[in-house]
């Protein structure tokens, strides 16, 4: 009877293992992956000063980076916690924070795009005083400051109340509602004046058109982002595990092939580039 208790224990413990090094090796490769498409797009950003001036592609490129960290930190977080039980508090807040504040920026660095979008296609002749360089560092600034109060204000409040009391979940929660709110507020308003502008005469049609399909994508990468897998009690281990890659790793592989792919103004850079480079490498090879 105990050899086959020990047995039964000893398999119980591969197996927990190997459950442990799947996940990993899972979330990491993604992680990679992600990183090394998003590392594209962002030298790609950088390599053609055309797109600094254009606060359209500035917001882009925010977006990125906010994923790429975001990714980052999370599966350092996700991997912490079967590799390093015992994390040091003071740097363990300090991934949370990151990680949380990563989280929020992606819907709010939406929200702002998609309000980009309606000036230039509903306020034409004043898309260029209005979005100027200058103010869409100022909202990205902004976008830090407001997803950063989420994770402040757990932290005060588990400085002030030990153990962390019931309120700052609902704080918490509150904050989320409110960002989620906001966010499909100005997504909904922003589709429906496109979508009357896209029926003036004196309207770009094929701008506005452009304009209508990327808000929309902007609401399907919201909806996965929100996207939540019912937690049953049955292998409830297996269904958060699947829940955090389908709202906050894969929906990040989004993000370049929704506007990095589609855009053919910085799809054309991308291409130059990376074929520059090639020519390059192909010309040294021969003189070798």
């Amino acid at each position: 009877m105990r050899t086959m208790n020990s047995t039964m224990f000893l398999y119980s413990v591969q197996e927990k293992y190997a459950d442990a090094f799947a996940k990993n090796f899972t979330t990491v490769l993604l992680a990679v992956i992600i990183l090394s498409i998003n590392g594209v797009f962002v030298l790609t950003f950088f390599r053609s000063s055309i797109f600094y001036n254009d606060p359209r592609y500035i917001l882009y490129i925010h977006l990125v980076i906010n994923d790429m960290l975001m990714v980052f930190f999370s599966v350092i977080l996700s991997v912490m916690a079967y590799v390093w039980q015992n994390v040091p508090l003071p740097f363990c807040v300090t991934l949370l924070i990151i990680a949380s504040t990563t989280h929020k920026n992606t819907p709010l660095t939406l929200a702002g795009m998609a309000v980009e979008r309606y000036i230039a296609i509903c306020k034409p002749l004043h898309h260029h005083q209005i979005c100027t360089v200058r103010r869409t560092y100022i909202l990205i600034s902004l976008i830090w400051g407001v997803g950063v109060i989420p994770g402040l204000a757990d932290l005060i409040l588990l400085s002030i109340v030990r153990p962390l009391s019931i309120s700052s979940t609902v704080t918490s929660c509150v904050m989320n509602g409110l960002y989620s709110s906001v966010v499909w507020v100005i997504l909904v308003f922003t589709y429906c004046q496109v979508l009357i502008a896209a029926r003036r005469a004196t309207t770009d049609k094929s701008s506005a058109k452009k304009a209508q399909s990327t808000i929309l994508l902007h609401g399907a990468q919201l909806l996965l982002y929100k996207m939540f897998v019912p937690l049953l009690p049955v292998d409830r281990a297996r269904l958060t595990f699947l829940n955090y890659l389908l709202t906050n790793i894969l929906p990040r592989l989004l993000t370049p092939l929704i506007y990095g792919v589609r855009d053919k103004h910085f799809y054309k850079h991308m291409k130059e580039l990376f074929s520059c480079r090639l020519f390059i490498v192909k010309v040294e090879s021969v003189k070798k």
